[in-house]
């Protein structure tokens, strides 16, 4: 599973929340797997982005939510996937027509995987035929550091060493990782903290 040949689309439940973000980004700059979006699965996370920032009153959500946004097309200029719309027929059979456009961008750049929270709108009776997986960020995460965890944990580490508001020890990293539900992701890290 290696950048090269694995591709991961990942939707905008996965992009939404700033950590787990924050740790698909990072393991796809590590070359890990190359990372895939679309313009519809964009606008879905700014939104989002914007709402979790409204939340907790954020006075400029907006702005934050576009810079974010705007930010991940600029560092993964290759991640947007577009002309799909011709693969929306094969997707017929979600059980939520509105995330089609999830499964066809996924056809169209020949994913390997969904990474998304809904798993139930992307059943393997629907994606095993077509070659896809769809699995939670925190089993993806967990799946990919498991394959070379020296250099997975190295590019982690550098990504918590650039948080400044606030900053976290790696103790406090795998408290907001546990808090967010990645738990297999702490798991496969916990035996390598000192390296964190």
């Amino acid at each position: 599973m290696f950048a090269n040949r694995y591709t991961a689309l990942v939707d905008a439940c996965a992009l939404a929340g700033a950590l787990r973000r924050n740790l698909l980004l990072t393991l796809a700059e590590a070359e890990f797997f190359r990372v895939r979006w679309s313009q519809p699965i964009m606008d879905e996370t700014r939104i989002a982005i914007e709402g979790i920032l409204s939340k907790k009153h954020v006075s400029d959500a907006t702005v934050r939510a576009v810079r974010a946004c705007g930010g991940m097309m600029k560092a993964f200029e290759d991640a947007m996937v577009a002309g799909f719309e011709e693969y929306l027929p094969a997707c017929a059979g979600l059980p939520d027509p509105k995330d089609a456009h999830v499964l066809a961008a996924a056809l169209k750049t020949r994913a390997d995987v969904i990474v998304t929270e809904n798993l139930n709108h992307f059943p393997d009776e629907v994606l095993d035929p077509l070659g896809i997986e769809a699995h939670p960020a925190d089993t993806f995460i967990a799946n990919t550091i498991a394959l070379e965890v020296g250099r997975a944990v190295t590019a982690i580490r550098r990504m918590r060493e650039r948080l400044v508001d606030p900053t976290l020890s790696a103790d406090d990293l795998f408290l907001k990782m546990e808090a967010q539900g990645l738990i297999d992701t702490v798991d496969t890290l916990k035996p390598y903290i000192h390296s964190l």
